[in-house]
């Protein structure tokens, strides 16, 4: 496919998304109708529809519309005319600028409003100002950057420098990343690591830096349960670098299915357990509730959920974290540690929902608490874990 001709593709698969398709939906769609595009031409596709989500506040300058998304996306750092050479109407090229589209590109300073500074609905700038003061609109640009590939390095398995050499082997570039000790940014074909003899063999897994830091923070214990385990990440690294028991729970169990091979490839023996056996094969000393959130932390990375989420579902998803919570303490064992952790940089789901807990349940105290910056270079991350005293019941 040329440029012109990916330019068109991404405009077709916009204009599914702005109808109400999931963007992932509308790429799997595209690419199902379109037999001929090689994976360069779907990756291609794919970067300029996600880059155009990330920034769709500034780039619907000209309008909420699939075109003028991707006409803002081609102007960028290009020439007039060599937007005018892609928007050509030639062969599959998208048609020729209108008066008004090349009016609009050639604005200097075009008035914008605070939703397309920020690539955010207004209401959500709003709580990232009060979140993150005067670090709002920095942390609000980094989020419309394309995220970084990370590796954690299975110290089980290995060293970074041993990561690092087989991962060049393949053809992968890597470099330590100071956010953790595990951590490894991928520089160079990052689309080759799962095919990498380190990634096969279980040295290196795919996880955000700040995801890394963020459990070498949890303290050692003998029993560890991930109430909200997900895929299963944050387990796996807490068991490469701990000698414990480990358990993983979650409501949704079709997200726990990779968590067996994933475990297997790690040399890490996990056990998932329902919400049943979670009360039978507790109290835990340490029980982790990775909550659902907003994901505003890793818009980067999912930058439709910034445009999906409406403040009555916010409201909805801080309701669903202090239930969470409620449940989770009761498996905590006496002295244990209850561990509270969201990929959101907003206080509300972060500081707030902690000060609330301690309030509402007497007994517990906040131990620790970090936030991590997408200035960080990793994701947007907070981890807090409390202690109980049963003196107090």
């Amino acid at each position: 496919m040329t440029p012109s001709a990916r330019l068109s593709a991404a405009i077709e698969v916009l204009d599914q998304y702005l109808s109400g398709t999931a963007a992932e939906k509308a790429l799997t769609n595209w690419a199902r109708r379109s037999r001929f595009a090689g994976s360069k031409d779907r990756a291609a596709v794919r970067d300029i529809v996600f880059d155009c989500l990330r920034k769709r506040g500034e780039y619907a300058r000209l309008g909420l519309t699939a075109r003028a998304l991707v006409l803002c996306h081609a102007a960028q750092g290009a020439s007039s005319d060599e937007v005018k050479d892609v928007f050509s109407g030639e062969g599959h090229a998208p048609g020729p600028l209108s008066a008004e589209e090349a009016a609009g590109l050639n604005e200097v300073e075009p008035e914008i409003s605070r939703d397309m500074a920020f690539n955010m609905p207004d209401w959500l700038a709003r709580e990232l100002k009060v979140s993150v003061g005067d670090d709002a609109l920095a942390v609000a640009k980094a989020l419309t950057d394309r995220a970084a590939v990370f590796l954690r390095v299975n110290l089980s398995r290995g060293t970074r420098e041993q990561a690092i050499a087989s991962l060049a082997a393949d053809g992968v570039i890597a470099q330590p990343h100071e956010l953790a000790s595990t951590a490894l940014q991928v520089i160079e074909n990052p689309r080759k690591v799962a095919a990498s003899g380190a990634y096969q063999n279980g040295l290196v897994e795919l996880q955000d830096a700040a995801s890394q830091a963020l459990c070498a923070e949890l303290p050692p214990v003998g029993r560890m349960l991930d109430y909200c385990a997900g895929g299963g990440g944050k387990v796996l690294a807490y068991g490469d670098r701990n000698d414990a028991q480990l358990f993983a729970h979650d409501l949704n169990t079709q997200r726990l299915r990779d968590l067996g091979p994933r475990a297997k490839r790690a040399g890490v023996k996990v056990q998932t357990l329902t919400k049943e056996q979670c009360r039978a094969k507790g109290p835990f000393d340490l029980v982790l509730c990775d909550v659902p959130c907003s994901g505003s932390g890793a818009w980067r990375r999912s930058p439709e959920g910034k445009w999906s989420l409406s403040e009555a579902a916010f409201e909805e998803l801080l309701a669903v974290q202090q239930a969470i919570l409620g449940e989770a303490k009761d498996l905590v064992a006496d002295g244990g540690v209850l561990a509270y952790a969201t990929c959101s940089v907003f206080s509300r789901e972060n500081e707030t929902q902690i000060a609330r807990f301690c309030t509402d349940h007497g007994g517990w105290r906040c131990e620790f608490e970090r936030r991590f910056s997408p200035l960080e270079g990793g994701d947007g991350f907070y981890i807090a874990y409390l202690t109980n005293d049963r003196s107090f019941k």
